[in-house]
């Protein structure tokens, strides 16, 4: 376990990005290319943070705000720093950022395998409003979240 309490978040930089270029997908977990991630992080839309411990890179995501709506894109957690709270950490930081932005509500969808996620958005009291069948990689449904703020 770790000490929660020595946990940096931080916007995330393309230099953070590249220093974990080559491991993204064995370390987090397949899901969005090194040049998807470099490419949101330079629209202006969007912001991204990275989770820090021990100057090591255990999670990031990302959120982007399009007028009063924003749409979180992904939190992930470097696999061997899971279930630990660094997720809801990251959680609070995007919802925080939707209200300095003044956003009515915060959007996502969710892989409806992905039990820990799901969990975890119902105990921020994101409410289902959708599904998307076979939305990921034609196999698995995509469940949709909103959070009013």
């Amino acid at each position: 376990m770790i000490d929660i309490t020595k946990v940096i978040i931080k916007t995330m930089e393309k230099s953070d990005l590249d220093s974990i270029k080559d491991n993204i997908n064995t370390d987090f977990d397949e899901f969005w290319s090194y040049d998807n991630i470099l490419n949101e992080i330079k629209n202006e839309d969007s912001e991204f943070l990275v989770c820090l411990y021990d100057d090591e890179i255990i999670g990031f995501g990302g959120i982007r705000i399009i007028l009063d709506v924003a749409e979180l894109m992904f939190i992930v957690i470097r696999k061997d720093f899971r279930n630990q709270g660094i997720a809801k950490l990251l959680l609070n930081n995007f919802i925080q950022i939707a209200k300095e932005n003044h956003i009515s509500h915060i959007n996502l969808e969710v892989n409806d395998n992905n039990e820990y996620a799901i969990k975890l958005y119902r105990d921020f009291n994101f409410k289902e409003v959708g599904l998307r069948k076979k939305y990921y990689m034609n196999k698995y449904d995509a469940i949709l979240f909103t959070l009013e703020l």
